[in-house]
């Protein structure tokens, strides 16, 4: 009995901030017809777009109360609405989530009024129930239609926000069209950033190179110590020279990637960091401790190693922490990359540390970079890189 009422209780709850939706709904629906209205004279026309983001944030507070109750999101598929004014009406007017919308909402009208069905349904259960299960110990049969009018509720708001396969389509564009984007500015930042590196290192020493060797040829028979002085400073500027392109090699894919493979490279990474960085592996191959698994692509493996040495670099600059912790777990969808420190958190993506790069290169790859750094901390950085094993 304690856990029927439990579940009843519950389910009123729930039926009684839908009732509060539903008297919000009936007030709106006034506003609406306003706004339509109005939209025929050239003046209202611009009432449309809010009231429409207006029904989306209405229609938006349904999902996440359905979501509540059921667990299961209801995911939103809308068109932005920005632009021109004449921008914001066309994609009002035209955005299949409009009229799925305004078809919720003029359904609620009617079967958001479930909650008052739950009204005698209490005394009538609080007295039948009570003899039938407290006397006669059966189950009860009344208190548990409140939970069915909640799962009804949520059974119809469901049915009616659920987004077309079209719109959810559209919405997966759109996003890919975003991560596009976001690959293709940092491969150019990157593309700059190893032109710079060889023009402005690799190439200054080269150059350097050749006039030293020069000098020395010319010196050669009139001052024999003076040109091996400077074929020495030549061999010096050769290692440093090679020294710096090698940087700009394992800047574009380490090889010890190929090598060790991710694990034995983040390895690598934690030993030459600053900090005292625990590595933890899970199903994946790793070479150092001769553990059998799986392994990821080369494209995947770079992202992941990439998110790592940016984190344990913005650990070590930032955080204040000594330890840091790195995990490394195989998914049946793909990889995942967690970086975990013990500092004084409050991290910031617009700080320039290297956090929008990260998202990047998740992105790029159709991943998710999720970061928590509350004042005080810990910070951590979770990649999910999809990827076929």
């Amino acid at each position: 009995m304690r856990k029927t009422l439990r579940l009843a209780a519950r389910a009123t709850a729930q039926l009684v901030v839908a009732a509060g939706l539903t008297f919000g709904t009936y007030i709106f629906i006034t506003i609406l017809l306003i706004a339509a209205t109005a939209t025929l004279t050239v003046i209202g026309a611009g009432m449309l777009p809010e009231t429409v983001l207006l029904v989306r944030r209405v229609a938006g507070a349904k999902r996440r109360m359905v979501t509540k109750w059921t667990g299961q999101e209801i995911p939103e598929a809308y068109q932005p609405i920005e632009g021109t004014l004449r921008e914001s009406f066309r994609t009002a007017v035209r955005d299949p989530g409009t009229l799925r919308d305004m078809r919720w909402m003029f359904a609620y009208y009617g079967y958001g009024l479930l909650p008052v069905l739950m009204l005698p349904l209490w005394p009538v259960g609080l007295v039948v129930d009570g003899v039938w299960c407290g006397l006669l110990r059966r189950e009860a049969v009344v208190l548990p239609l409140i939970s069915r009018l909640a799962d009804l509720d949520a059974k119809w708001s469901t049915a009616l926000l659920k987004p077309s396969p079209k719109a959810l389509l559209a919405v997966r564009v759109e996003e890919l069209t975003q991560t596009r984007a976001g690959a293709i500015a940092a491969h150019g930042a990157e593309l700059r950033r190893i032109e710079r590196d060889l023009h402005d290192g690799t190439q200054a020493r080269l150059v350097s190179l050749s006039m030293r060797i020069g000098l020395a040829l010319r010196a050669y028979e009139k001052d024999p110590e003076g040109a091996r002085k400077l074929l020495d400073d030549a061999q010096d500027q050769a290692q440093e020279a090679l020294a710096e392109l090698r940087h700009v090699v394992r800047g574009i894919h380490p090889p010890i990637l190929t090598d060790r493979g991710l694990a034995g490279a983040v390895r690598a990474l934690a030993a030459s960091s600053g900090l005292d960085v625990t590595v933890t592996v899970d199903g994946l191959e790793d070479a150092d401790t001769e553990q059998a698994g799986a392994r990821a692509p080369a494209a995947v493996e770079a992202a992941a190693y990439f998110v790592v040495a940016e984190s344990l670099t913005n650990a070590a600059k930032h955080s204040g922490s000594e330890r840091a912790e790195v995990r490394l777990a195989c998914l049946d969808s793909g990889l995942r990359v967690s970086v975990r420190d013990e500092g004084r958190g409050g991290a910031d993506e617009t700080g320039g540390s290297g956090l929008l790069g990260m998202r990047r290169r998740a992105a790029a790859l159709d991943g998710t970079l999720t970061m928590t750094s509350p004042a005080g901390g810990p910070t951590v950085i979770e990649v999910e890189l999809p990827c076929v094993w």
